[in-house]
């Protein structure tokens, strides 16, 4: 297909799934892991009824079983090269998580049911983790660490790992973005972009993503290639491939940069910019159309 190609993105999908998991579920995470399960049935009920076979990559802390939720578009000719897209589905505790991180999942599933029937030529690895937040954040029991190192142990060649992490939140007001100590003066004041973040190894990724997104999108994009002293840079699962040696990066609005609802009960369905996040999923359609070397 040509790179030129924009893809039909489903508007109802996206918001069906942000409420699905927001407003009628709400809290879900190891505190509430009926909640959780509930969570999890959606979306594989999801990727089923887009076609996928799923797998799960499950484990267990504390007496309960999670899961990560795998739905896998494998390659014609390369089925060995691996493109991993993740977001994680549970929610920090006392939050509805609409922003952080249902709008991740929503990108998650529209990319999957945009691509189900495409020809790839690369495998691309579409994975809704458990436990990114607390009490298990930036540790070896998030799930997208258990599956990292599943996937570094076993050797598997993920070229890259896209990473959702909030992507719902916008504004066109002055002074309404915040930055880390010293970056303010290198970055617009206005929250109405999205963040392409990435490390050193990463970096050639950071660049090409940003170059699609300037290209075929009306929404803005600001990018980071850091360390994780930089707060934020590592906040999410893009973090746990880093430390397996694998290039990932982080798609983002940002979080608690902007939002200030973020991790409360008030991150609600009715505060995302649904047109923005359809946005989000047709440039990055475009991005895993150009890795998989269509154009």
């Amino acid at each position: 297909m040509a790179l030129d190609t924009e893809p039909k993105i489903s508007h109802s999908n996206i918001k069906a799934h942000i409420l699905k998991l927001s407003k009628d579920i709400g809290e879900r995470n190891f505190f509430n892991h009926s909640k959780l399960e509930e969570t999890k049935r959606y979306i594989i009920e999801e990727f089923k009824r887009y076609g996928y076979s799923i797998e799960l990559n499950e484990y267990n802390l504390e007496g309960k079983e999670f899961s990560n939720i795998i739905a896998e578009k494998k390659g014609k000719q390369n089925p060995d090269e691996i493109i991993v897209v993740g977001a994680h589905y549970d929610s920090v505790i006392g939050s509805t998580g609409a922003d952080d991180n249902a709008s991740g999942v929503s990108c998650l599933l529209e990319l999957s049911r945009l691509l189900v029937k495409e020809p790839l030529k690369k495998t691309i690895r579409f994975i809704a983790f458990t436990n990114e937040e607390p009490p298990f954040f930036l540790t070896n029991s998030m799930g997208s660490s258990v599956y990292a190192q599943k996937c570094r142990d076993a050797k598997e060649d993920i070229q890259l790992m896209l990473c959702f992490e909030s992507v719902g939140v916008y504004s066109d007001k002055p002074k309404s973005q915040a930055y880390p100590l010293g970056l303010s003066f290198f970055y617009p004041d206005r929250a109405d972009f999205i963040a392409v973040v990435g490390d050193f190894r990463s970096r050639k990724f950071v660049k090409r993503i940003k170059k699609i997104f300037k290209k075929h999108s009306n929404l803005n994009v600001e990018t980071l290639i850091g360390i994780s002293l930089i707060t934020g840079v590592n906040f999410s699962d893009h973090a746990s491939f880093w430390k397996e040696g694998y290039r990932a990066v982080m798609i983002t609005d940002t979080a608690f940069y902007r939002y200030p609802y973020y991790h409360t009960y008030e991150d609600t369905y009715e505060k995302l910019d649904y047109s923005r996040i359809s946005e989000v999923i047709k440039s990055l359609y475009l991005v895993l159309n150009e890795l998989d070397g269509k154009s």
